[in-house]
């Protein structure tokens, strides 16, 4: 069950077209815009992760994921840690 509501302001014309785009789908108009949202939601968020490159920085980007680890001394101490809720569990 849907518990949050958005609120939309749009003009006469887009509204009939998202009408008339939900009836082809055999959607309501809420269902539909949902869908859309989400869906455009969904490409945005992807945008983010992936990306394209030419051939001459796919290879460098290639080579430095196949390069060993460069030492984090900041990292290495952070793993080595024992999690505050490890430690009080087992006092």
């Amino acid at each position: 069950m849907r518990d949050a509501a958005i609120n939309l302001r749009a003009h006469t014309d887009q509204r009939d077209l998202i009408d008339q785009a939900a009836r082809l789908l055999g959607k309501n108009r809420s269902d539909f815009m949902i869908e859309a949202a989400c869906e455009r939601a969904q490409d945005v968020m992807l945008d983010q992760v992936f990306f394209t490159l030419d051939a001459k920085n796919f290879l460098r980007f290639h080579a430095s994921l196949d390069a060993p680890p460069v030492t984090n001394v900041g990292l290495t101490q952070l793993l080595a840690t024992q999690a505050p809720w490890d430690a009080a569990s087992k006092a």
